[in-house]
């Protein structure tokens, strides 16, 4: 049969990888998709800069566009990430009635309901497992492996930086700035590191998760994202000495009121699995009524691990070209006329229970007055430790483990500790999920 050909925008780090195992592993991939696939052209910023793959063979150029417009590309690969060129790239290519292949996570999380739509309309592909945790399928995995299942939550270490620096700060008991700055230097961050530390690019995936799960569309404007800055070396310290871990976990979970979306750190018990996912290594946890528990491990980025995303992906697209669009797996693993208006749910609704760490003054009743405001919105302590006085000081670390509260309490309940004179400065909350 006629080899499918591949137009590459963006010979980067993912774009470089997916040349290379495409070649190498060029007879093994024609088996699994009865076609031999090739690149043929690809586009990149700098036609003169050394590539980390062997370009032989590839017709190179500055412009994407040429790419897109070449009659004899069958499937584009979008592999330039950002949300503004990358999108007009993929809305143009679609409208040329070719298949798309994409690792960008926030084009998918932004504008995602507006490209399968159009890819519907056209009826081409648009298919996007590298998009979310690298190299692990979770994206088939949610999307076909476990579709006779209603998916009840799901919890993922999902952005690989930030599960970094957790590990070294509570392996090695170094401080969030330092690490970070190793983070930096070994290009496991960016330098500008907001997307990783604060949450956002886990973000991006967790919406991409929940739409896969629960048949919603993708609404990323309503994930809740905290940041892992306010991490301290004593919060890591007094977890584990609780029989926790504390890890930057995106969790999406359907209650009876809606859907909980949230990307917060956590502490986790230290036995379970997704606690000792450690370094640079994803994992998500999916729960399903009929299969329960399912964990998905491995590598969330680097070259050949995403390319392995990305190719499977084109093996996929290339089994179905001669088929029937209108039986396709769907773009959100769901019917597009049978999505759900399910609402997600604002903050204050999420269900959890907390860390809590205070610094009170080291005098009898001040724990009374503490306690008494939490009882007074419906919150109980399930644990508590009184460390001893701070050096030449007569103040105490009081740290806490409560019961799952509503937010909206726990909020209200933390302004008014704070406010007690006894009580030093901002107490340091950090959710809780026992995962089981």
């Amino acid at each position: 049969m006629k080899a499918v050909k591949i137009g590459v925008l963006g010979l980067g780090t993912v774009g470089g990888g997916v040349v290379n195992v495409l070649k190498r592993n060029v007879k093994e991939i024609s088996r699994r998709a009865g076609r031999e696939i090739i690149v043929t052209r690809a586009s990149a910023r700098d036609l003169s800069r050394d590539r980390i793959c062997d370009i032989d063979g590839i017709e190179l150029t500055t412009d994407s566009f040429e790419i897109i417009n070449d009659s004899e590309v069958d499937i584009v690969l979008e592999l330039i990430g950002g949300v503004g060129l990358a999108k007009e790239l993929v809305l143009q290519a679609i409208e040329k009635g070719k298949h798309v292949v994409t690792a960008n996570k926030a084009l998918i999380a932004l504008h995602g309901n507006e490209i399968f739509a159009k890819a519907s309309e056209k009826g081409v592909m648009v298919l996007f497992e590298s998009a979310v945790a690298g190299g692990i399928p979770i994206v088939k995995a949610i999307r076909e492996g476990l579709s006779g299942n209603q998916i009840e939550w799901l919890a993922g270490i999902i952005n690989g930086t930030g599960n970094f620096i957790l590990t070294e700060m509570r392996d090695k008991g170094r401080d969030f700035s330092d690490v970070l700055a190793e983070a930096q230097a070994l290009g496991y961050a960016e330098a500008d590191p907001t997307f990783d530390v604060e949450g956002i690019d886990a973000g991006h995936k967790l919406a991409i998760l929940a739409s896969l799960a629960f048949g919603i569309p993708l609404q990323f404007e309503k994930v809740f994202t905290e940041g892992i800055t306010q991490i301290t070396r004593a919060d890591v310290e007094y977890a584990e000495e609780l029989g926790y871990r504390i890890k930057h976990l995106g969790i999406a979970r359907k209650t009876e009121k809606g859907i909980e979306l949230r990307v917060h750190p956590t502490l986790i018990p230290e036995r379970r699995l997704i606690a000792n996912v450690d370094g640079v290594m994803n994992a998500v946890l999916v729960q399903g009524d009929a299969v329960g528990s399912t964990l998905y491990y491995g590598a969330g980025a680097g070259a050949e691990p995403t390319a392995s995303a990305v190719i499977s992906d084109v093996v996929d697209i290339v089994r179905v070209l001669t088929g029937d669009p209108e039986h396709r797996v769907p773009h959100l693993a769901f019917q597009e006329d049978a999505l759900s208006d399910i609402p997600v749910l604002a903050s204050e609704q999420f269900q959890t229970a907390y860390y809590l760490r205070l610094t009170a003054e080291d005098k009898s009743g001040v724990l009374a007055e503490v306690t008494k405001i939490l009882a007074d919105h419906n919150i109980s302590i399930e644990a508590l430790i009184q460390k001893e006085p701070l050096e030449g000081k007569k103040i105490v670390p009081v740290i806490m483990l409560t019961q799952t509260t509503l937010e909206k309490e726990m909020n209200a309940a933390i302004i008014e500790i704070e406010a007690l004179p006894t009580i030093t400065g901002l107490i340091s909350r950090i959710r809780l999920e026992t995962l089981g």
